[in-house]
């Protein structure tokens, strides 16, 4: 990647009101059978339209062949049951029923090479492609059958490889694995989390990524940020054991946020995706409010590594607001490119 300050989104984009319900998360398909699988693509164009329209750099799928980011892999598993569902609560913050795993796990075929090679064929850009983390899929599911969350963890790391290794042969520059259990389970990070995610990486031909952040701005997420304080330091617990990791890149919240910006400093020498986009409100920042979060942020990480970015997903937002940040987000890294030019 030779573009300084690359732009890139951590994850989702809304989907179009033809193809699911806006601003909502599990959205139920609006179509069926073949309508839906060409609707999905037909939504996939659209949101790399959308990306390149407003300068994004490092273009996904914007995950709009799935209808969750965690959920929709699983539905590709064997041994997970989504008849036999049970309420567990998610992160330790909010409850949802959750499909039960009831026997080994193994993966059916691949679940979003099609998708991705789909994606390749359609534009030149860097593609990067979001995966599930290991810890992350553990803790959206009802475990009967391993009894231990390593164990079932190892299981997914396993079937996650198998997985990113096919979208990198597919033409992925960068495979990410989504992982916001890490700011809650650190003494799991530190003893299996972060090993079981580089077990997920090994081994690829693309540059891998993690991205851990507080969560979708959803009701939950907004009322759990609240009872942090005035500083949010849940990096500097699993900050270093990324560092010494083989993981390429680092995606973390920043803009609006109480995370203490020199908690960057922990992982330097990595690349990382700077979230200059709050993703839990409609205000659409200005390019200056974007390009100062930056600023901030490269008292601490070198220009050569920085990638700006979006806090999280954008999925529960309006399409219309969602773009207009994409604009500001790379407007804002442009003022900041200018400034290092300069």
């Amino acid at each position: 990647m030779n573009t300084l300050l690359p732009t890139t989104t951590a994850g989702s984009l809304p989907k179009p009101s033809w193809l699911a319900q806006p601003e909502t998360l599990w959205s139920p398909w609006k179509l069926e059978g073949e309508e839906l699988a060409e609707g999905r693509r037909d939504a996939l164009l659209l949101a790399l339209a959308e990306q390149q329209a407003e300068g994004i750099d490092v273009v996904s799928d914007g995950e709009q062949t799935r209808q969750h980011f965690v959920t929709t892999f699983i539905e590709n598993l064997e041994g997970v049951d989504f008849e036999d569902r049970r309420t567990v609560t998610i992160r330790d913050r909010y409850e949802a029923s959750v499909p039960s795993v009831v026997g080994p796990v193994s993966r059916r075929r691949p679940v979003f090479v099609e998708d991705a090679a789909f994606l390749r064929r359609h534009t030149e850009a860097p593609i990067k492609w979001a995966l599930p983390g290991p810890m992350t899929m553990i803790d959206t599911l009802y475990d009967a059958h391993y009894g231990s969350r390593e164990e079932l963890a190892w299981e997914f790391a396993a079937i996650l490889n198998q997985e990113a290794k096919e979208l990198a042969a597919a033409g992925v520059d960068v495979v990410q694995f989504d992982e916001p259990a890490f700011n809650v389970f650190f003494d799991d990070v530190k003893e299996w989390g972060v090993a079981a995610l580089e077990r997920a990486a090994e081994g690829l031909s693309c540059e891998t990524a993690v991205h851990i952040c507080y969560g979708y701005g959803i009701e939950a997420n907004t009322n759990w940020k609240k009872t942090l304080g005035s500083e949010w330091r849940q990096y500097e617990e699993t900050f270093p054991k990324l560092q010494q990791s083989s993981i390429d890149i680092i995606s973390l919240e920043c803009h609006n946020s109480h995370v203490p910006v020199e908690l960057l400093e922990l992982v330097r020498g990595k690349k990382l995706m700077v979230g200059a986009i709050d993703v839990a409100s409609t205000e659409v920042e200005t390019p200056e409010e974007v390009a100062a979060t930056l600023r901030r942020a490269l008292e601490f990480v070198d220009a050569d590594k920085l990638w700006p970015s979006t806090n999280c997903g954008m999925a529960p937002l309006p399409r219309s607001v969602a773009r207009a940040k994409l604009g500001a987000l790379s407007a804002g890294a442009e003022i900041l490119r200018r400034e290092l030019a300069g």
